[in-house]
């Protein structure tokens, strides 16, 4: 399933999806994963299932191979499965114009690739994990639409059997979820399919509004 959240910022959005992961853990109720409260789960339990993506790419010096393969995961190391991985991210396309390949240099930080092209390495990583839940906190922002929607199919074509939760700022990024939470201060305010919410939540038709033709 997809799961999408949106609201204004400051509404608590990456919070959310902070806690799924336990980069800080609930003060009030608990945070489940597959029925079982976070924190009941190793480290390593809960990092494993988990593929999580930020808004700010965080690359490091090395190769564009060495950054996909980052850390331990359950997903492969071979060259194909890397090369599958970028090509899912929309990563390949620029990946295979580079001199090296896979093995083309990248500085410390990214600072010789875009915004773009640093995201799109930064979402390959979370992909070649082969995590049983991916979360994408704003990971999209730095796309063009094209990018964005070319990206969203693939992981809805190739990814059936893992859920996602993406945090975004762009309806149209989020409009296809089969479940979208609206949020605002803190709380939720909605949560339904797109045509529900524009029909029953009065924040996401706010949103819409703003963004969206009146088509």
């Amino acid at each position: 399933e997809t799961v999408a959240f949106i609201g204004a910022t400051g509404s608590g959005k990456s919070s959310l999806a902070g806690l799924a992961a336990r980069f800080y853990d609930a003060t009030r109720g608990e945070v489940l994963v597959d029925g079982v409260n976070v924190k009941e789960y190793s480290f390593d339990g809960l990092y494993n299932r988990i593929g999580y993506v930020t808004q700010r790419a965080v690359l490091f010096s090395g190769d564009i191979r060495e950054n996909v393969l980052f850390g331990e995961s359950r997903g492969g190391d071979t060259d194909g499965e890397v090369r599958q991985a970028l090509e899912l991210a929309q990563a390949g396309e620029f990946v295979n114009k580079l001199p090296k390949g896979i093995h083309a240099p990248v500085a410390e930080g990214g600072t010789n690739l875009s915004g773009g092209q640093k995201q799109r390495v930064s979402i390959a990583r979370a992909l070649a994990r082969k995590a049983e839940i991916l979360i994408f906190d704003d990971s999209f922002s730095a796309l063009d639409y094209r990018t964005d929607a070319r990206l969203r199919a693939g992981l809805s074509r190739e990814l059936k059997d893992t859920t996602r939760l993406i945090v975004a700022q762009r309806i149209g990024t989020i409009r296809d979820a089969d479940k979208i939470i609206v949020l605002d201060e803190g709380r939720m305010v909605g949560m339904g399919t797109h045509p529900e919410l524009m029909k029953t939540c009065p924040v996401y038709q706010e949103i819409a509004r703003s963004q969206l033709s009146a088509e």
